[in-house]
Formats: C-alpha cells, structure tokens, sequence
C-alpha cells in the first residue's frame, strides 16, 4: 500500500504561525520535501523537529522527483513544504502532487497562511473574487504582453515582486492600467515590518521614486470598473448565465455569479431565466 504525500503550509514569515498540526506532521512524516533545505531547517530546529530532509526545487529533475514517487509507492509518506505559505502553487511542489494523482497515491493538504489571501485581506478593496497572477515574466515582451491580456480584467489581480524589480512594475502598470487605478502594496506579511501602502498607481510611482523598495512584495491591483456603456444587456447577462448552467452549474449559482459581474441583481436574472 502507497504513502501519503502532505502539503504543509508554513508560516510566511513569524515563526508563532506554524500550527499544532503542521508540526505533528512534520515530527511523523517519513521525510520531508523542501524548497531550499536550509531555510527549512530553521523552522525545523525552531520547532525541535528532526526529520530527513530531501531538496525539490525548481531545477530538480523528472529522475528527483520519480525516486520521491518510488519511496511513496513503497508505503513512506512524505510532507512538501515550500519556503513560506502553500506550497504547490507556483512552486516546484505541484510536479509532486500532479505525479501523485498519476499514481494514484493519496494527497492531503495541512493548510497554513498564504500571502495571497493575507494580502487580499488587507488591501482593503471591495473582493469578491480575484486571480492570482504570481510573478510576471522578467522578458520585457513577455511582461508587456502579459499585462496587455490584462487589461480588461474586472476582477481584482494579485502579484507577487520583488523589491528590485518593483519600480518598473508600477511603471508598467500605470501604462496599462492607468495611473488612477487603485493598488495596495504589501511587504513583509507578518515580520516585523510589516507594512501596507495604499495608493493610486501613480502614487505609488511617485512614492518609490525617493523610498527605496525593500523585502518581497505582493501587489493587489483593482480590477478595471465597467462604465455604463460597457456594461451588459440583459440578453447578453443571461446568455452567460446558460452557459454556467451548461457547464453544471446550479441556476441559483449562475445567476449569483453574474449578478456579481454584471451589476443586474440575482432576482432579476433568477426571474428572467424562469421565463
């Protein structure tokens, strides 16, 4: 009988974050798979954890993560960690759990702070639904292609950067987005200094023009507000709507989550798909 693979989330910065659980996991895992091995370590030995671990990284090869499968699939389990929140999004860790669900070995997850969500939180911005968009990619094209695809996107967008690299991403995105849209810029969630800023784009251009950028930061973006005459018909809202229902989705939740979309209310679409 195979083992079971465990992603572990961990704390994203203060150490007092780490769950009884996690740790329970971490002390009875068989061994442990870490992003970069010495920064797991520290939390290890905070915690008075020994336990083996085995390096999976991004340059890790399909024979490293195949001799990971093997020790499963001969009965030991193994936990994922990554170097801070949820691993096994965009983190070397999904090969893991993608070869797992190939080979039919159980996956659990033992879920801890994610800076996505944390950000999410407190940027202060009406969510209702957003895409985490991760890092973008570092070849100018790319990037700008990125954010042109982008650019009509309603829903407010969450990205990773880092401090080296964040003054030409604000620059990118007040080109794109406007230089009135709204961010909330946060650094080090949950170290000691912590910090959220929240501005316009431009301000925030004008704003690390004399403050240098310091730690990682994740960047919550608003999503772009429809103006009347983008707005919808009701033909067009409920055309949507038949195809969430088309797709499995229930009536009641379609018309929930274009309601959301669109600005019609629930009722109205709920009524117009009864008639």
């Amino acid at each position: 009988m195979s083992g079971t693979l465990y992603i572990i989330g961990t704390p994203i910065g203060n150490m007092e974050d780490i769950t009884l659980r996690q740790m329970r996991i971490l002390k009875e895992a068989d061994f442990i798979c870490a992003e970069d091995t010495r920064v797991t370590l520290k939390l290890l030995n905070r915690c008075e954890i020994k336990n083996e671990l085995v390096s999976f990284h991004e340059h890790s090869s399909r024979k490293d993560a195949q001799r990971i499968i093997d020790r499963l699939l001969s009965g030991e389990s193994c936990g994922v960690v990554t170097d801070a929140g949820m691993p096994c999004i965009s983190d070397p860790g999904e090969v893991l759990v993608r070869l797992c669900c190939e080979n039919k070995i159980d996956v659990k997850v033992v879920p801890g702070p994610s800076a996505v969500t944390s950000a999410a939180a407190l940027s202060g911005m009406h969510i209702s639904r957003f895409t985490f968009e991760g890092f973008l990619p570092t070849a100018k094209k790319e990037r700008l292609e990125r954010l042109e695809l982008l650019r009509n996107e309603t829903a407010v967008m969450i990205f990773y950067e880092a401090p080296h690299k964040l003054k030409a991403t604000l620059k990118d995105m007040a080109d794109h987005f406007g230089s009135d849209r709204k961010v909330a810029l946060c650094r080090e969630l949950t170290k000691l200094h912590e910090e959220v800023l929240r501005l316009s784009l431009e301000e925030a251009v004008v704003y690390y023009e004399t403050n240098e950028p310091r730690g990682e930061y994740v960047i919550v973006l608003e999503g772009k507000s429809l103006t009347d005459s983008e707005m919808p018909t009701l033909d067009e809202a409920m055309e949507q709507v038949r195809l969430l229902i088309e797709s499995g989705e229930k009536p009641t939740e379609a018309c929930k989550a274009v309601a959301k979309e669109t600005g019609f209310k629930k009722s109205e679409l709920y009524s117009a798909l009864q008639k």
